[in-house]
């Protein structure tokens, strides 16, 4: 294997200290940061996300694996903003107002990340106005809602809502979490609903490709 094969099984299995390392020598190299991004994290990050939705691995690999990728964007992120290379996409992403389950929230928007979004993370317990703002601020293609618990759904609702009236209607919407389905999806006027983070980034491709 050669260092860019060896950085994409470093991501998959988790192994951040390699993946840092390895990194290194690849710019070392003379490698673009853009290159190491493309032939190798997102294609460890699409064989992760793969994985997960076939029940081959479960949320504690998926998670090792998307830190293993933190540590080698660490050092490529700054490199890739000093020659403004900007990611093609970029998503706005939250957990909605009253729920503070962020583990899902986490893994889509490190999936994105390895599938080169730039992404703007707003936390948990998110209202809808800090969506509405963020939107504005960030002028992103893409919006990600997520909910947990059953009883935070009214506010997805309301969160996209927000997010039209405010006059933005060619920003994607799209929602996931455990109570959530493609139906309420449509009931709620989103544009889009991913059943679990490895489908994530399919979802979201998918919806801007309209």
């Amino acid at each position: 294997m050669n260092e860019k094969e060896l950085l994409t099984k470093a991501v998959e299995n988790g192994n951040r200290n390699d993946a840092q390392c390895l990194t290194r020598v690849l710019l070392e190299q003379g490698l673009a940061p853009l290159e190491i991004v493309e032939q190798a994290l997102m294609p460890a990050m699409a064989v992760v996300g793969e994985k997960f939705k076939t029940g081959e691995i479960f949320v504690p690999e998926m998670l090792i694996a998307a830190r293993a990728m933190k540590e080698a964007m660490v050092l490529l992120e700054p490199l890739m903003t000093k020659a403004g290379i900007k990611p093609k996409y970029t998503a706005v992403i939250g957990t909605v107002q009253g729920d503070l389950h962020d583990i899902g929230k986490n893994l889509v928007a490190m999936m994105w990340k390895g599938a080169n979004f730039g992404v703007v993370d707003l936390g948990v317990n998110v209202p809808p106005d800090r969506f509405v703002a963020a939107v504005k601020e960030h002028n992103p293609h893409l919006i990600g809602l997520s909910a947990l618990l059953t009883t935070t759904m009214p506010a997805m609702r309301t969160t996209v809502a927000a997010v039209r009236q405010a006059g933005f209607t060619s920003v994607k919407i799209l929602i996931g979490g455990a109570p959530i389905s493609e139906e309420f999806a449509r009931e709620i006027g989103a544009d889009g609903y991913s059943p679990d983070a490895g489908s994530a980034v399919d979802g979201a491709k998918k919806l801007l490709a309209n």
